[in-house]
């Protein structure tokens, strides 16, 4: 029997409202932090070379720290966890402007930002464990579309409010208010009740950390709708990755637009992400898992297809859009259904596992994909990568994936 922290429509939930606010806080302090540390480096330093090593490191950082983040979840308590991660990363950001009153100390970003990049992966991993403990499994995947759409939102706002800020105060005020947004966020936690979790198996803990590790995978690879569904976004990711460096290439090199028009065009592709996350629950509730899925990728293929082709800005805008609305639908069912089916205690390791498998070999499709943008075009490219996509679409449809309602099946076995 469920607590009262894990009924009701998300809409009506008090516990999910706290907690989409607290996530929507960490997400907008996130997208300060991706431009107010850059633009603090490039002011000490005036080097590009060591902004993009900053990135480097914080992502490796992020990397590393998936590959444990499930164990660690899944060992803890999760609500206290993502308090404890938003106060350390207030902390942590909290120091910049206070040791930037004396003086620029670059070194201490190369130390800050990984820390807050590796604390804010065990974040994303404790919060999609926790949505199954705040609203019931029917409504898991209208709860991740409001989730995702508000964090889609904070991540075009939060980079427009750090350049303001940065520039009223400058860039040590923009990751002042950062610090402060994730202080806010673990305020905010703290009002929120979260159904017990069973306590982790005293046998699964005494098998060793690497056989624990593991354990997400081996979920992965013996459900058969989840190891389909892996393979499949695997194959996706690695022609995701590069969208945005191939769309600037053609926006810059072949239309000869501006640096405005970039942003303009990648602003509303964000408001396509938001219109999938809050359309997702309605799609998948009409049609099935399976086909919102495989409609949503066969879109995705049929709009990356046409980017490259297209030679006028509004089309490519809207292309983008629909491109980056059918991902966010096909991304927010995949996680509702490992929600869904995983079990409690293996929740956090099997999201870590997922995202770590899924995103292994975006790094190579990025830069296969703007290598070949390079040498060939955008529009050979992008006809290459939408066919693909595809062909993604057409091969889920010999798999476990295209079944309507898998959660049903996994619950009845």
């Amino acid at each position: 029997m469920r607590e009262a922290a894990g009924v009701g429509s998300p809409g009506r939930n008090r516990d999910f409202g706290i907690f989409w606010a607290a996530q929507t806080l960490s997400v907008l302090g996130d997208s300060f932090a991706l431009i107010a540390l850059p633009l603090l480096v490039l002011e000490a330093t005036g080097s590009v070379a060591r902004m993009g090593l900053l990135t480097a490191v914080g992502g490796a950082a992020s990397v590393l720290a998936g590959v444990f983040a499930g164990v660690v979840v899944d060992r803890l308590d999760r609500r206290r966890l993502l308090i404890a991660c938003d106060l350390v990363r207030m902390v942590l950001y909290g120091l910049v402007p206070l040791v930037w009153l004396a003086g620029p100390r670059v070194w201490l970003l190369y130390a800050v930002l990984p820390l807050c990049e590796a604390v804010g992966m065990v974040f994303s991993v404790a919060y999609v464990t926790v949505v199954r403990g705040l609203v019931d499994g029917e409504r898991i995947t209208a709860a991740n579309g409001r989730l995702n759409a508000t964090a889609a939102a904070a991540g075009v706002v939060g980079p427009l409010g750090a350049g303001v800020v940065a520039a009223w105060t400058g860039p040590a005020g923009a990751v002042a208010v950062d610090a402060v947004s994730f202080g806010v966020s673990a305020v905010c936690l703290t009002l929120v009740r979260l159904r017990q979790s069973p306590p982790p198996d005293p046998a699964t803990t005494r098998r060793g950390l690497w056989k624990d590790l593991l354990a997400g995978a081996s979920f992965l690879r013996r459900h058969p709708v989840l190891r389909a569904l892996t393979v499949l976004l695997t194959l996706f990711s690695f022609l995701e990755l590069g969208l945005n460096d191939v769309l600037i290439y053609h926006l810059k090199h072949d239309l000869g637009q501006s640096d405005g028009t970039v942003g303009t065009v990648l602003a509303v592709g964000a408001l396509g992400t938001i219109a999938g996350a809050l359309l997702v629950a309605r799609v998948r509730q009409g049609l099935g898992f399976g086909p919102t899925w495989i409609g949503a990728v066969t879109v995705c293929g049929c709009a990356l297809a046409g980017i490259g082709w297209a030679r006028h800005v509004p089309a490519v805008a809207f292309l983008m859009a629909a491109f980056l609305g059918c991902v966010s639908i096909a991304g927010t069912c995949s996680m509702s259904l490992r929600q869904q089916v995983t079990p409690e205690h293996l929740l956090g390791r099997v999201t870590s596992a997922f995202w770590t498998i899924h995103y292994a070999a975006a790094p190579v499709g990025a830069a296969v994909l703007t290598w070949g943008a390079q040498h060939h075009g955008t529009a050979a490219v992008g006809v290459v990568a939408g066919s693909c996509c595809v062909g993604i679409a057409a091969l889920a449809l010999l798999t476990p994936v295209r079944t309507r309602h898998p959660e049903t099946a996994a619950e009845a076995a």
